[in-house]
């Protein structure tokens, strides 16, 4: 996959890119990542990229004719997406996540201010996504958790291939409870089935409490199972 970023702060991406899983896509060349300067396009010596909004109020735009040079000198592909984090788009989840990984190219535009110019994304065709409802500084942070939720999904990423089936959301329950050594701890103890052995009863554990903890947490996500989980569980 190859991802290339505009924005106006590449430097936020420095570290989040030099360690764990993201530094592994990029060792093994799985993921080519591309950071982009929109200042690199701004206008005049002061290199302006942003302006008042038309009809008053607080806050600066990007200018359309600065975030569009910065689209269009990057080299697309016919089955390239673009996307714009921004907290009135589509919300990221998991499945949104899965989809992204079919995707080869994916440009992602970082917004700050009061936006982007609506120009531009007429132009461009950009998909506006969202991390969540409510309103970050800039979209630097969004963009990191769509990459992260994304790129961990692709083959090689992780260690194991199978660590990402049985996660929260990708099979519309939270995930069950964990535990590790010790058996004991300030009295606390790992429930008796976990020890069994049984791998048919812990499976059945494992997935009636997942089941609990979303009716708990997240009830709405129990209207996204299919009808035949309920005959499952039984």
């Amino acid at each position: 996959m190859k991802i290339d970023i505009l924005t106006l702060f590449p430097e936020f991406f420095e570290s989040p890119f030099s360690i764990s899983m993201m530094k592994r896509a990029l060792d093994k060349n799985i993921l080519e990542l591309n950071l982009h300067q929109i200042r690199d396009f701004g206008l005049g010596n002061r290199k302006q990229v942003d302006d008042s909004p038309y009809g008053g109020g607080a806050g600066l735009v990007m200018k359309p004719e600065v975030i569009t040079a910065a689209w269009e000198a990057i080299p697309k592909e016919d089955d390239t997406v673009t996307i714009y984090m921004s907290p009135r788009g589509k919300v990221l989840n998991q499945k949104y996540a899965v989809n992204l990984t079919k995707c080869p190219h994916i440009i992602i535009i970082c917004g700050h201010y009061e936006g982007i110019d609506q120009r531009f994304l007429d132009l461009s065709g950009a998909i506006e996504v969202s991390v969540g409802d409510y309103v970050l500084t800039g979209g630097e942070t969004a963009a990191l958790s769509l990459i992260d939720a994304t790129v961990r999904l692709l083959p090689g990423v992780l260690g194991n291939e199978l660590s990402h089936q049985n996660e929260s959301f990708s099979n519309s329950l939270l995930e069950h409870d964990q535990y590790t050594m010790p058996r004991v701890f300030k009295d606390l103890k790992v429930p008796k089935v976990l020890l069994s052995g049984d791998h048919a009863k812990i499976e059945k554990w494992r997935l009636k409490n997942s089941l609990a903890r979303t009716a708990s947490t997240r009830p709405e996500l129990l209207s996204n199972l299919d009808p035949s989980f309920w005959e499952e569980i039984s």
